[in-house]
């Protein structure tokens, strides 16, 4: 590793993989990057900085790494990681929502990447923060926003969605069987004027839901996880962020995602299979006359995370990683 060529003094304000963050399928990942020395890679989702630290050791004395996130706390420990960098230019840092990154990599003049990163879901600085609302271990205001400078939070939504749509959201987002249920106790409860916490939800679910003696998850897990898709439009973001890097990513370029639930990594696994498609006729039409050209192909099988990785970090435990190469 180029650590000396990397940083002027890591000592000096970095805080891009501080104490409580810790990338998942970071070995994995890099490697899938095939990173060189002077590539052009995107980071589009740079939460703690683990990933891209990596990249930029990497892909020194040369390489260059756009890091983009719509968390407001994230770009500022991007801009500190660019700041301790030999060479800042090699960083270029970006607040926007994966549902626009067409349009800001076109901003910034990126034309080409050799590859892009997508690590999906929650960093553990927004989950171990408490006023951000992520999380129901501490009481804290009900949140969830990424971006907390736009867009309702998801207390917000709690007292002003018909009871019907947040049965929706519960159910399509948390795959919450009693969302009903939990979606008529809420519309109950907005009667008191009593403003919505974590702590104030999650008993609400509880009682609505029961918990089973010696039960390991939460019986609020999957609401807290519906709301939070909902609030920040997680799963609509994916595949506009998908076809924009895949649009710029250089024959042999490698497309790599980690996802940590089911209805993200269904929408990876369905864009890479069209994506490597050699025809899209009808299957009734017995002759191809589509004259399709696959965009990328699959590299490998399904990622998940070492006995060794799960032992050490048990936020991994849901990660699955795939990889895509550009033809």
């Amino acid at each position: 590793m180029r650590e000396g060529a990397l940083v002027k003094n890591r000592a000096a304000g970095d805080t891009s993989a501080g104490p409580g963050h810790v990338p998942v399928l970071l070995d994995e990942a890099i490697s899938a990057l095939n990173v060189e020395p002077g590539g052009v890679y995107l980071d589009g989702t740079f939460g703690g900085g683990g990933h891209s630290r990596r990249i930029l050791e990497a892909s020194a004395p040369d390489g260059r790494l756009i890091a983009v996130d719509a968390d407001l706390a994230a770009i500022e420990r991007a801009r500190q990681l660019r700041e301790s960098l030999e060479r800042p230019a090699r960083l270029t840092v970006i607040h926007a929502n994966l549902r626009a990154l067409d349009a800001v990599l076109r901003e910034a003049g990126v034309e080409r990447l050799d590859g892009g990163l997508l690590d999906l879901g929650l960093s553990s600085y927004q989950l171990d923060t408490a006023e951000r609302g992520f999380s129901f271990r501490h009481d804290a205001p009900l949140d969830m926003r990424f971006d907390q400078s736009t867009g309702p939070s998801a207390a917000e939504l709690l007292d002003t969605l018909p009871e019907a749509e947040i049965a929706d959201i519960l159910y399509r987002y948390g795959e919450e069987k009693r969302s009903r249920r939990i979606a008529s106790a809420i519309v109950a409860a907005r009667s008191s004027g009593e403003p919505w916490t974590t702590g104030r939800l999650a008993v609400l679910v509880e009682r609505v839901v029961g918990r089973r003696p010696g039960g390991a998850i939460h019986p609020a897990t999957r609401t807290f996880q519906a709301l939070r898709i909902a609030v920040n439009g997680e799963l609509d973001a994916i595949e506009p962020a998908l076809n924009a890097i895949t649009d710029r990513l250089r024959p042999g370029g490698r497309l790599v995602v980690i996802a940590f639930h089911s209805l993200e990594d269904r929408i990876v696994k369905r864009f890479i299979a069209d994506a490597s498609r050699t025809c899209v006729c009808p299957p009734e039409q017995p002759v191809c006359t589509c004259d399709a050209s696959p965009r990328l192909r699959r590299v490998g099988k399904p990622v998940r995370p070492s006995d060794a990785e799960l032992e050490a970090n048990v936020r991994s435990r849901s990660s699955i990683m795939r990889v895509a190469e550009r033809l």
